[in-house]
Formats: structure tokens, C-alpha cells, sequence
């Protein structure tokens, strides 16, 4: 065999056994999880009673005006940068049913436009809201899903109940920046080992009412790679951290992806953190931010907390709604 095909034979070799033996460790940052506990969670994580047996809020209760206040005690340099990312209005494999939008121009000289919109997507941020997702027939609180039917929308815990507004600390997790790579793989699990890790890396605790949102660096893999089926196969929050949000009462969630990580690699449980944190905890989440942006402005400063800023429309029983959050630092 020719010299340089032995060394080519024998990197590939080094190659697949280096594989081999970190794949035990990669197997092992991930904790087992089943779907009987997702679902004891369901009841040992639930927030259902604890602001009334009407609330339609859920954690968004504890953004208390003390929250509020402290909050606005973060801004030191005036500078805002958006969390969303700007609508595709293309095809791609991430973007199977793009928003069309319908221009009219009148006899006046008006520009108008109609949007047809399929938010719960992989390209839209938006926000859900406490009747988007459900569990054995209930949704947020012990309300009925069989009072949401087709046309008229969710009776309760629709998003007009967000139309309040969202002021509150934001902190940014950046996953990749502590790993020093680009962007995390998809299927990537973020777990509490790694939050605890940045909280140590950042300088920060996370704490009552504070919104987190976790940067997998989606986009930059994106711009780089192209698009993919995010919705199938995406870094994430892997369920393991249910239980720990809970302990710090944390008020939002989101992340660049689906928040979930993808697969969920629990069988019979594909997006654990939905079904969790919606409904047995009451946590809005916020899909597929754009973090770039705000990841960058934090690491100038080496400060990855700042005044988060959001408020859906407040559409009549909405199970959701785009969602344009704002940083100020």
C-alpha cells in the first residue's frame, strides 16, 4: 500500500476510535429520562393554583413591579438590539410554508398589505401562549381543552393575556461562546450541568422573574451550512432542566431553536419542555429567536444580563403571537 494511503487509512482509523470513545461521554452529558417521568412532572412541577384558580397569566405573575424596577436599573449605555429574527418569506427546509404577504396600492396612493402567517414554525420568533400545548385533555391551570374549537379561538389562557407587556431582566446563555466553537451541533443537549457552568462563566445567578434564553448559535450555523429541518433536528434545552427552572422561577424561556432539543430523545415525549413548561408550569416560551445580535453586543461588555422588553398582540384566545423581544443594555 502507498505511503499516502496508509497515513490517509490510518487517520480515519484514529478518527473512528476517537469517535468510539467519546461517544460514551457525549452519551453521558445526556441524563435518561422517561416518558413516566415527564410526566410525573407534570404534577410535582405544576404551578396550577398557585396565583388563583382563574389565572391565565402563569409565571408571568412574578414579574412583580420590584422585578420591573430592577430591570430598568440595567440600562447603563442606552443601546437596544432586537431578539427576532427578520421573516423569511422564502421556501427552504426550515421554512416549509412561508409568509405570504398581499400588496394592495389604492386610487389614494395607499400601500396596504394583507399577511397570511403560519407562525408555529422554525423561522418566525414568536411567543406561546398558555393554551397552545395541552395534557389529558387539559390545558394551563385545569382548564378544558374541549372548550377550544376551530375559528373562535382558545376561551382561556389565550395570548391576550400576555397584552400586559413583558419588562424584565433578560440573561443570555452562551452555550457555544463558553465551549468556544461557533455553534453547537444540532441535537446538541443543554442540561443544568452546562447552565451552572455559565452561570459561573458569566458572573450571574438566575433567579426569580428573570427571562432565559439559550444561544445554540442556529443562525451562524445557518449562514454557514444552510438551512435545515430545525423542527426535527436542532440544539436545545434537554428536559433534564424542567425541575431547575422550576427552583429558580424562572418567568420566560426561549431559545434559537424550538427551545426543545431535537429529538428529545425520550420516546413517547417529543417536546418535553413544551408540554411541561406550558402546562403544568405556566412558562410562556419564545421559539426561534434571533441571538446573534445581542450575543455580540454582550460579549463587548462581558455582560450578559439587560432589560428585556416584549408584548405580543394581544389577539382574543391566540395560542400565540410573533414576537419582536428587545434588549437594552
Amino acid at each position: 500500500m502507498p505511503k499516502e494511503a496508509r497515513v490517509r487509512k490510518s487517520r480515519y482509523v484514529a478518527a473512528i476510535v476517537a469517535a468510539f470513545l467519546a461517544a460514551p461521554a457525549i452519551r453521558a452529558q445526556q441524563p435518561a429520562i422517561t416518558v413516566q417521568q415527564v410526566d410525573a412532572w407534570m404534577a410535582q412541577l405544576s404551578n396550577w393554583g398557585r396565583w388563583g384558580r382563574e389565572d391565565q397569566r402563569g409565571t408571568l405573575n412574578l414579574l412583580t413591579p420590584e422585578v420591573r424596577k430592577g430591570a430598568l436599573g440595567l440600562v447603563k449605555d442606552g443601546v437596544s438590539v432586537s431578539l427576532a429574527h427578520t421573516v423569511d418569506k422564502e421556501q427552504a427546509a426550515d421554512n416549509p410554508r412561508p409568509l405570504g404577504q398581499a400588496m394592495t396600492l389604492d386610487s389614494g396612493g395607499h400601500a396596504m398589505d394583507l399577511y397570511t402567517i403560519w407562525y408555529h414554525g422554525s423561522v418566525i420568533t414568536h411567543i406561546d401562549s398558555l393554551c397552545h400545548y395541552s395534557f389529558h385533555g387539559q390545558i394551563y391551570n385545569g382548564f378544558d381543552r374541549a372548550s377550544i374549537k376551530e375559528g373562535p379561538g382558545c376561551p382561556q389562557n389565550g395570548v391576550e393575556n400576555q397584552k400586559a407587556g413583558i419588562m424584565t431582566r433578560g440573561v443570555l446563555v452562551d452555550i457555544p461562546l463558553m465551549k468556544g466553537v461557533p455553534y453547537l451541533a444540532p441535537g446538541t443537549p443543554v442540561t443544568v450541568a452546562d447552565l451552572e457552568a455559565w452561570e459561573k462563566f458569566a458572573g450571574v445567578k438566575i433567579r426569580s422573574g428573570d427571562a432565559l434564553f439559550l444561544r445554540t448559535g442556529r443562525w451562524a450555523r445557518r449562514s454557514e451550512k444552510g438551512p435545515w429541518n430545525v423542527a426535527a433536528n436542532a440544539a436545545g434545552f434537554h428536559a433534564s432542566v424542567l425541575p431547575w427552572l422550576k427552583q429558580r422561577d424562572v418567568a420566560l424561556l426561549g431559545n434559537d431553536g424550538v427551545t426543545d432539543v431535537q429529538p428529545s430523545g425520550i420516546e413517547g415525549s417529543p417536546r418535553p419542555i413544551h408540554q411541561v413548561a406550558i402546562v403544568a408550569m405556566g412558562l410562556p416560551l419564545v421559539d426561534v429567536m434571533d441571538l446573534e445580535a445581542v450575543a455580540k453586543e454582550a460579549a463587548s461588555r462581558k455582560r450578559w444580563t439587560f432589560l428585556l422588553t416584549a408584548a405580543p398582540v394581544p389577539v382574543q384566545g391566540g395560542t400565540g403571537f410573533p414576537l419582536n423581544p428587545v434588549a437594552t443594555f
